[in-house]
């Protein structure tokens, strides 16, 4: 019978590729994660970015009543590639909340932002 045993040193040949490609795939998976963490931030730095924008360009049309301010705060959030949620008027403040779609999930991101004259802000 062949004596099946191998020779000192011999037995953990390969062993080296293996550890190797397990820490190439678990390289890629903290990559993928990474990826995938970094499309949900930027997605919301732009609904953030929508949403202050929206907000700031409706409250210059408030005094036109709400249906000019939440029209153009549409528009704005439009141009930002994000859609609008909501719109409210609260006396000379427009809140606007918009949504932005994380491309990588099936998700959205959103934010929201108020926006109005100094002095409305101290009541």
């Amino acid at each position: 019978m062949p004596d099946t045993t191998a020779p000192e040193g011999e037995a953990e040949d390969g062993v080296s590729t293996v550890f190797a490609c397990a820490a190439v795939a678990l390289l890629m998976a903290v990559t993928a994660l990474a990826i995938r963490l970094g499309g949900a931030t930027l997605a919301r730095q732009q609904a953030e970015t929508a949403a202050d924008l929206g907000a700031l360009a409706g409250a210059s049309r408030i005094v036109q009543g709400s249906a000019a301010a939440c029209a153009l705060a549409r528009e704005v959030v439009t141009v930002n590639r994000a859609s609008m949620a909501s719109c409210v008027t609260d006396g000379l403040d427009l809140m606007v909340e918009v949504h932005v779609p994380v491309q990588i999930w099936n998700a959205n991101a959103s934010a929201h932002a108020r926006a109005g004259p100094a002095a409305a802000a101290t009541r």
